[in-house]
């Protein structure tokens, strides 16, 4: 039977995680942070993902994180996509286990970064996890700039016939070919969601159920309005707000992700601007880039 996920539609933001100048989590602000997002529109929470500085953090921390959203979204209609993938497939089967025992809604698991499996090595790890946390919605992570590996098309749509709990895909790789061939050949159940936020509304107008968002962490009423004027079919609005948060859209990643963003975002007074090493603040002259988008565009 598949697992029902009409929930899983519109505008996910992938959380940053707010720390404090000595490197620990500052839950306050990051709880702060998911309760913004609910009040701007937002209604899939996606913590411990890439932006979320997942890669520096350790299993403790990350359970934490997600501890922290399950507890944050309580009494609302939002939901919890947890990030839990990992190159081990062992590792990511043991903790998506953990992310579904503190209540996560679903698990976003990238593809195996550094290992660079052949596709039938990607359709096995896939496959394995699915058949071990039977039930529990899981959400693929296509994302070739970051993990130097491509789950193609025909893969994707192997494992989302095969396995009633594989039911959607965060789109990344920025090959609309291949995300139109998934869009053309998946089961009705599965969802296709864009990983960038530059390409959510031609990819919704190709038929597309929405977005994970690193834009909507600073403006979340925007992003989200954007995706639900797409959705709508009305198009002239979301190509309206597209055009206008277009900047900051392509400005997040002048560096390194989520450095631009967390930039932004102290200077909009959310959080401190602290990253965990290898990822440092962004430089001089991004910062008068960044400083000049956001009063391009009002925030």
């Amino acid at each position: 039977m598949t697992t029902r996920v009409e929930w899983m539609r519109g505008c996910a933001t992938a959380l940053v995680t707010p720390f404090r100048k000595d490197g620990s989590i500052d839950d306050a602000c990051f709880t702060k942070l998911v309760e913004r997002q609910i009040k701007g529109g937002v209604n899939l929470l996606v913590p411990c993902g890439t932006t979320g500085e997942s890669a520096t953090m350790s299993e403790a921390e990350r359970l934490h994180v997600i501890r922290l959203s399950v507890e944050a979204v309580k009494g609302t209609k939002a939901k919890v996509i947890a990030g839990t993938g990992s190159n081990s497939t062992a590792s990511t089967i043991e903790f998506t286990r953990k992310v579904r025992e503190v209540g996560a809604d679903a698990a976003l698991i990238v593809a195996p970064y550094y290992n660079k499996p052949t596709q039938e090595g990607m359709f096995a790890h896939f496959s394995e996890i699915a058949r071990s946390v039977k039930g529990f919605p899981i959400m693929l992570y296509n994302v070739p700039s970051r993990t130097a590996s491509n789950i193609s098309a025909a893969t994707t749509l192997k494992l989302a016939a095969a396995h009633e709990n594989i039911v959607a895909t965060k789109e990344a790789s920025g090959n609309f070919s291949q995300v139109m061939e998934i869009i053309a050949g998946r089961p009705k159940h599965f969802k296709v969601f864009s990983g960038d936020d530059v390409t959510t509304v031609p990819l919704i107008a190709l038929g597309a159920d929405g977005l994970v968002s690193v834009c909507a962490n600073e403006i979340p009423r925007q992003t989200s309005k954007m995706v639900e004027y797409a959705l709508a079919g009305s198009f002239h609005f979301a190509r309206k707000l597209h055009y206008k948060i277009l900047p900051l859209m392509e400005a997040n990643f002048i560096e390194s992700s989520p450095a631009p963003c967390k930039f932004v975002m102290k200077e909009m007074g959310l959080l401190e601007e602290n990253l965990r090493l290898p990822l440092v603040p962004v430089t001089a002259e991004t910062r008068n880039r960044l400083k000049a988008v956001m009063k391009e565009i009002g925030i």
